[in-house]
């Protein structure tokens, strides 16, 4: 028995998408599903404003479109950058059923949205690679990796600690860092916390350590667990711990727990992890 279609909308709440970009995402989805899947481009995703795909209303309204619109299973975010904090706070109180039953797939800058997301209980938010990383090398197979999971559930895609009685979660740690204190942040409580970041000094990575393993909230997880840290700038002088020494060290600080690695980063590489989709707010 054939399986049912899947539909998705590829909406973009920060930088604008290239639309060869998106005709090779198409491609690669025709070839691998054929009519099994119905993948879509909201036009927003090519709008530009300044910095961004669109203005933040522009970006806000296609969100609630992608989200709310019952015809898709699932709404798939573009790329990251900057933004997704910029969208319209007043949008989450009109997210209907339809949003609440959709995966919402991405991470980078759209951790904001993801977070918020998942305090809400609004849906399924799930890090893992987006349509703008098929301009990466070996892309291809990163945005089949998201694919065979919002279509398939395939488990070959998720990050090999991921368990589906327990409860994880995945950030850049940037992001992390600034949506602490913020209505994007969901409860840690017990649950494994990977991070992963790019283009971070590592006296930067340290200061956000700081931060991050200051929040009661975080103190409260099972865990951290070290994603990869990649283009490092040079530091001057020399910060002479490498990004594992430097996580290590704040979390012993903490007493938080240290768990090793996690396969996610800025990359092709890049994991999925789903979140856990039961109603989470901090303390």
């Amino acid at each position: 028995m054939a399986r049912a279609a899947r539909s998705i909308v590829v909406v973009a709440p920060a930088n604008r998408l290239a639309p060869e970009a998106a005709e090779k995402v198409a491609a690669i989805a025709r070839e691998a599903y054929g009519d099994r899947l119905r993948l879509d481009f909201h036009p927003q995703c090519f709008l530009a404003s300044g910095h961004f795909a669109g203005t933040d209303e522009d970006r806000t309204k296609a969100f609630l479109d992608a989200a709310n619109d019952p015809a898709y299973h699932a709404v798939w975010f573009a790329r990251g950058g900057y933004g997704s904090c910029r969208l319209g706070d007043d949008m989450f109180g009109k997210l209907n059923r339809a949003a609440h039953l959709k995966d919402y797939l991405g991470y980078s800058d759209m951790g904001f949205l993801l977070g918020r997301l998942a305090r809400e209980g609004v849906g399924r938010s799930v890090h893992g690679p987006m349509p703008s990383d098929v301009a990466r090398d070996g892309g291809e197979a990163s945005v089949l990796r998201a694919l065979s999971w919002l279509v398939d559930r395939d488990a070959t895609a998720l990050e090999a600690h991921w368990r589906a009685d327990a409860r994880a979660f995945a950030f850049n740690l940037k992001v992390l860092s600034d949506l602490l204190g913020t209505r994007a942040e969901p409860s840690f409580a017990d649950a494994t916390l990977m991070i992963e970041d790019i283009d971070e000094h590592h006296y930067r990575i340290d200061r956000a350590m700081f931060h991050v393993t200051s929040s009661e909230n975080v103190r409260r997880c099972a865990g951290v667990r070290l994603g990869r840290f990649s283009k490092i700038p040079e530091n001057d002088p020399p910060f002479q711990k490498t990004d594992r020494e430097i996580v290590e060290y704040w979390c012993a600080r903490a007493d938080i727990p240290f768990l090793g690695e996690a396969d996610i980063g800025h990359d092709a590489d890049n994991r999925i992890v789903p979140f856990p989709t039961a109603l989470s707010t901090t303390a």
